[in-house]
Parts: C-alpha cells; sequence; structure tokens
C-alpha cells in the first residue's frame, strides 16, 4: 500500500528535499506518525489529502543531520533526545528524528535512557499502532505493528502490552481518548482496562500536558464522546471533578427531561459539537451549570439561584489549577456569569443590554460584523443555544433570544455605541462640573452612558445637561 506521495511533496516540497539528501548520504529516511495515519484515513475516505505536519525519522545522528543542512537553519533543542528541527526556505520547520530506542521510565513521563537504534526499533517504541506507521520515499506504507488492520477496524491500540505502554508516559491515556475523538475511533479493550487501571497516575503529569490533550479533545468533533470517555476510563475525576459531582444533582424533570446536571452538560456539549463551536465556548457549556449542586444544598434543596456565580468559581479555580491564559479564564467566567442574564436580555433596560453586549467589543472591528465586533457577546450566544438546545426549552428559548438581539444589533449601530458614550462624557467632565473623584462620580456617569446607549441623550450638551441634574439630586 502506499500514500499518496506526490500530493504530500506538493504541499511540502522541502520534505523531498530532506529526504534526498539523508538517503543520497546512504542513510535510511521515511515518513512517520500522524502524516501517514491521516494520508490512509483520507484515501479511505475518498478525500484529498493535504497534510498539515510531516514528520521525518532517519539513520542519520544528530549530527550528521546538522552537518547534511549547514545551509539551513537547524534548531537543536531537542538533540538529547535524537531531535532535531530544520527549517525550509519558506520557514516551515520539520522535525528529523533520529531512529532510536528509550529504556527506563522512572517518572512515568520521560525515557531514562535513549539510544540510537533501527527503524524497526523506532517503530515499535512508539504509542498506538495507528501512530507507528512509516512510508518511504515513495510512499510506500511500512508496517510493522498492526496498524493498517487497526486502521482499517477504527480501533486505538497500544502498541505492545498497555500497561507497560502507557507506564512509559501516562500522557498516553489521554491521547488516547483524543486520537478516539479525533479519528472516531474506539480504544480496544485490553487498552481501556489498562487505562483505568492506571487513571490515578495522570495526577503526575503536569497541569500544561494534560490541558493540551483536553483542549485537542475539546477542538474535536466529539468532545462529548471524549468526556464521556474520560468519565467511563476513571481519568475525569482526577482531573475535572468539578464535572464529576454533577451526577445525580437533579433538575426539575418538566424543563429537563434528559436527567440529571451530567446527563444536561455532556447532551449541551454534544449540541456544540454538532455546531462546531470553539473550545472555549465547550468549556463554558461544561461550566454553566457546575454551581447548581452547591446552590441547591445552600437553598435546602428549593431551587439552584445564583448558581451561575458558583459556577463561575468554580471554572476560574479548575482552568487555573489546568494553568490556563488570564485571557482565557476571563472569557469563560463571563460565559458562566452571564449565562443566565442572556436569557432575560429583553426584560433588561436597554442600556444595560448594550452594556451586556458590548463586552469584550474589539472596537477595531467594523460594527457591521455582528460576531468579529462582539466575539465575547456571540459566544455566550453560542453557549446558550446549546444550554437550551439540551433542555426542554430547544428553539422556543433561543430563536426570539436572536430576534431580539438583532433589533439590539440595528440599535447599536443607529447609537454607535458604548465607545460613543464614552466619548460624550467622561469623568473629567464631572470633575469639572464640580464632583470630586468617588463612588458617587461613578454612579453618575454610568447613570449618563445608560441613558446615552438607551438612546435618550443624543448630544455632548444633552448628556452634560443630565449630569448636572444628577449631581445635584435630580432625575
Amino acid at each position: 500500500m502506499r500514500i499518496p506521495i506526490e500530493a504530500l511533496l506538493s504541499a511540502h516540497p522541502f520534505v523531498g528535499e530532506i529526504l534526498d539528501r539523508l538517503s543520497r548520504a546512504g542513510h535510511r529516511a521515511v515518513i512517520v506518525g500522524g502524516a501517514v495515519r491521516d494520508a490512509l484515513l483520507a484515501h479511505r475516505a475518498g478525500e484529498p489529502y493535504v497534510p498539515q505536519d510531516v514528520d521525518i525519522a532517519t539513520s542519520a545522528t544528530p549530527g550528521e543531520i546538522k552537518r547534511l543542512f549547514q545551509d539551513r537553519p537547524v534548531l537543536t533543542v531537542g538533540e538529547a533526545f535524537g531531535v532535531v528541527i530544520v527549517v525550509a526556505p519558506d520557514g516551515r520547520q520539520y522535525e528529523v528524528a533520529t531512529f532510536r530506542s528509550e529504556r527506563g521510565y522512572t517518572n512515568g513521563r520521560r525515557p531514562d535512557r535513549v539510544a540510537w537504534s533501527t527503524l524497526e526499533e523506532d517503530l515499535l517504541r512508539r504509542d498506538f499502532t495507528v501512530n507507528g506507521l512509516a512510508a518511504r520515499p515513495d510512499g510506500e506504507v511500512i508496517d510493522l505493528v498492526g496498524g493498517l488492520a487497526d486502521l482499517e477496524a477504527g480501533v486505538i491500540r497500544t502498541i505492545g502490552d498497555p500497561r507497560t505502554r502507557l507506564s512509559e508516559d501516562y500522557l498516553r491515556m489521554l491521547r488516547a481518548v483524543r486520537f478516539a475523538c479525533q479519528l472516531g475511533f474506539s480504544i480496544e479493550a485490553r487498552t481501556r482496562e489498562a487505562i483505568r487501571a492506571h487513571a490515578g497516575r495522570i495526577t503526575g503529569i503536569s497541569w500544561e500536558r494534560v490541558r493540551e490533550e483536553l483542549v485537542k479533545i475539546l477542538v474535536s468533533p466529539r468532545a462529548a464522546q471524549g468526556f464521556r470517555l474520560l468519565d467511563e476510563l476513571g481519568l475525569l475525576q482526577h482531573i475535572l471533578p468539578e464535572i464529576v459531582a454533577l451526577k445525580g444533582v437533579p433538575q426539575a424533570p418538566e424543563y429537563h427531561p434528559e436527567g440529571d446536571v451530567f446527563a444536561h452538560t455532556l447532551l449541551a456539549l454534544e449540541v456544540a459539537d454538532a455546531l462546531g463551536f470553539p473550545p472555549l465556548v465547550k468549556l463554558g457549556v461544561l461550566f454553566h451549570d457546575a454551581g447548581k449542586g452547591e446552590a441547591l444544598q445552600r437553598s435546602g434543596g428549593e431551587h439552584s439561584g445564583g448558581h451561575e456565580l458558583l459556577g463561575e468559581r468554580l471554572a476560574e479555580a479548575a482552568m487555573r489549577r489546568l494553568r490556563f491564559s488570564t485571557r482565557e479564564i476571563d472569557h469563560v467566567r463571563f460565559l458562566v456569569r452571564e449565562h443566565m442574564r442572556a436569557g432575560r436580555l429583553a426584560e433588561m433596560g436597554l442600556g444595560k443590554q448594550v452594556r451586556l453586549l458590548s463586552s469584550g467589543e474589539d472596537e477595531e472591528a467594523p460594527l457591521e460584523d455582528f460576531t468579529a465586533r462582539f466575539p465575547t457577546f456571540s459566544d455566550l450566544l453560542r453557549l446558550f443555544i446549546c444550554d437550551a438546545e439540551a433542555s426542554a426549552h430547544r428553539a422556543s428559548a433561543w430563536l426570539p433570544l436572536l430576534s431580539h438581539v438583532v433589533r439590539l444589533h440595528l440599535h447599536v449601530r443607529r447609537i454607535q455605541g458604548l465607545k460613543r458614550a464614552r466619548e460624550l462624557i467622561s469623568g473629567d467632565d464631572l470633575i469639572a462640573l464640580g464632583e470630586p473623584p468617588g463612588p458617587r462620580l461613578g454612579e453618575v456617569l454610568s447613570e449618563v452612558h445608560e441613558r446615552i446607549l438607551a438612546g435618550e441623550i443624543e448630544s455632548r450638551e444633552e448628556a452634560l445637561e443630565f449630569a448636572k441634574r444628577l449631581l445635584k439630586g435630580q432625575r
């Protein structure tokens, strides 16, 4: 069997140069890993093959690779593990790795010793059979691990004994789930059993590495399947116990016939998958009802009022633990905190509606381009749709909201939004009117801005006059 090597080299011409130089110098060189796997999957599906990344393995040592590519920048950060990066003339980077074997994994994260080896040993040390395929420079596939059969069967299986292979790097447990989600495959029974046996060891992996795999699961079109797998395999309780805690948290059956909060959350995540929503929206979906259990306890089981604020705190704590950036944390906090207000948007004062819409506004984007101008609020709408579709309300909840938002957008385009409100009057103007800095100044300024955003004040003169009346205690 061959991969469409012509298509690969057309998209990555420098790969041909790398393979040719290594071969002419007497070294064995092959394409390995995901590029081979994905080429075969595309061929099976009858789809065009456009590889994103191409990795190369070779019998040449790092020193020999550097000598062969003296005319190109070569990055040697991973040289101790036999990996160098060769930079192509177009700036793209290609990993070129020496065939190696690995010995000893005392910390369950990385090998204690690396030795240069053969192609056969190099392929046998890899994680899963579908990733253990290689292709010669002419495209002929080399399969020493049963990867072709598992690709055909749609199975994720470790190379060799699963307990041994997983203990070499416990992150492979998450990688198994991630590949199952990306490829739409199942995890083979012995591999599943080994993951369950080792699940508690995932806490020995750095949170940064765990986060990277979780994000890849969320990016996939089967994130809900991924989180069900994480739960079934015993991993979720060690990574996101806040989500496992949603099991058994009751909901009113007339509004949530789907079941408890855990069932509702994963159903909402399925909606996000189907609609192709981005990973931060999916994180918002995961945490939007995370505070319901505590809210029910506080109310003696009567209601879950305030769960959005409790959920916001849980989301922040979990994302900090997973080392997400401050920007990402703030974005998800907003989604969780405001998801209930989104449903009550039409009941709010017009000025408050504009303020909520303007949260995270990109004032450089055209006002006519709603999603680009209001990316944070757009994600809030996405979360609301997922929440509604995973309940008895469905379109009866989100369709009227979208209709109202269209009208609100037209209003904002007419008044030019929050930026214009700030331009008409600022805190400096109130100080010039004699109001000292302090809480009262902020309250008056906020009230004036609310009237501008509602369209009741249209000029600077009107704004200053209204501010004067407020400062004098008049309404």
